[in-house]
């Protein structure tokens, strides 16, 4: 018999499975501890919402923002996202495609300074 899973499991699956070049770039960076041993993972549903990679150690949620974004959604899921204890930090499609090195660095500093908050935008 097979297992039944949950719409978020499945879900979470097909964002995994669908990931954006500029998404798969970001998490070759990120998967297997290599950004200063903090294990992140992709597509994690909280709540109604999914985080394109978060370090549940660190509170820390990165989201990746393609030309699309709605900014009134985005503003709804960081707020629903700090309410439950995480930092959110937003980077464009562009940042990363320009600079993947200066967008890993950013990243790097949020991990190290736990206390230090996400620019907004």
């Amino acid at each position: 018999m097979r297992p039944v899973h949950s719409p978020e499991t499945v879900r979470a699956r097909e964002l995994r499975r669908d990931m954006s070049g500029t998404e798969r770039r970001v998490w070759s960076r990120l998967r297997r501890k290599q950004l200063a041993g903090f294990r992140f993972r992709r597509q994690v549903p909280i709540g109604d919402f999914f985080a394109d990679f978060a370090c549940l150690s660190a509170r820390l949620v990165i989201e990746i923002d393609g030309p699309l974004h709605e900014e009134l959604a985005d503003a709804q899921k960081t707020a629903y996202l700090e309410g439950q204890g995480f930092r959110v930090a937003r980077f464009s499609v562009d940042d990363v495609d320009q600079s993947l090195d200066d967008v890993m660095d950013a990243i790097f500093i949020y991990l190290e300074s736990p206390g230090l908050r996400p620019e907004a935008g």
